[in-house]
């Protein structure tokens, strides 16, 4: 089985997060999937944004959720990284999904919601609304630290895979598992690492594999997957371990 190499928050390494250019680019390396986040603004707009505040990757302070859109696509997402990238903008799902469409993309689209922090009213509703019955070249997956998220969603679109992510607590995981809910668990590199056996017939993605020893320990591992900051270092592995 050739393990599938999927960008985080596009080429998270190499352009600044979660913007166009960074899901540009993870397209451009061959990337076999491109993992995101999606928020809810205070206007109820879709945001692809990682962290619940602007701080840290945006020249501006405070929530997602205290902000309209209109005051979200005024702060600059790129220079944070490379004054090359100033003025990059956060977009909205839906641009992200004109893009995938636009580069006619026919890889993995992994969208995290993000609500295992802030309990976004309706924001599951309001993802499916963007990503309900169309014929979109990518393959959609679902995933998020939030059990009920993955709940939602499954009652929705009982049709699209599915994964739960965790860091240490596997409960929800197994539960969705046995009942089918979910496909896949994407849980960190760290928590694979520490544990010798899996469910059969859950597959794995860990995130975030960058380093050279945890690529290759997860392609003699034959997992389904792995999130990394570095598609192309990971297609080079790939190629000499697994082939094409």
């Amino acid at each position: 089985m050739i393990t599938q190499i999927i960008a985080h928050r596009g080429s998270k390494g190499v352009r600044p997060e979660n913007t166009i250019v960074a899901f540009n680019k993870a397209i451009d390396e061959g990337a076999d999937g491109i993992e995101t986040d999606v928020h809810l603004s205070k206007d109820g707009k879709l945001v692809i944004i990682h962290d619940e505040t602007v701080n840290r990757t945006t020249d501006g302070e405070g929530r997602i959720f205290d902000k309209t859109l209109a005051e979200i696509k005024k702060l600059d997402a790129g220079a944070y990284f490379s004054e090359k990238y100033a003025n990059e903008r956060i977009p909205t799902l839906q641009e992200v999904v004109d893009l995938l469409i636009q580069r006619k993309y026919h890889g993995i689209f992994n969208l995290e919601l993000k609500t295992d922090k802030i309990k976004y009213p309706g924001i599951e509703q309001k993802v499916y609304e963007v990503l309900k019955g169309e014929d979109f070249p990518f393959h959609l997956v679902y995933s998020s630290f939030n059990p009920k998220s993955i709940s939602v969603l499954h009652q929705l679109q009982p049709e699209v895979e599915a994964a739960s992510l965790f860091k240490i607590n596997t409960k929800a995981a197994r539960r969705f598992s046995r009942r089918r809910i979910i496909q896949e668990w994407h849980p960190s590199i760290a928590w694979v690492r520490s544990h010798r056996f899996f469910l059969p017939h859950v597959q794995l993605r860990p995130w975030t594999v960058n380093s050279e020893d945890d690529i290759k320990y997860c392609f003699k591992k034959n997992f389904k997957g792995i999130i990394t900051d570095y598609p192309t270092r990971a297609l080079k592995i790939r190629k000499k371990m697994q082939g094409e």
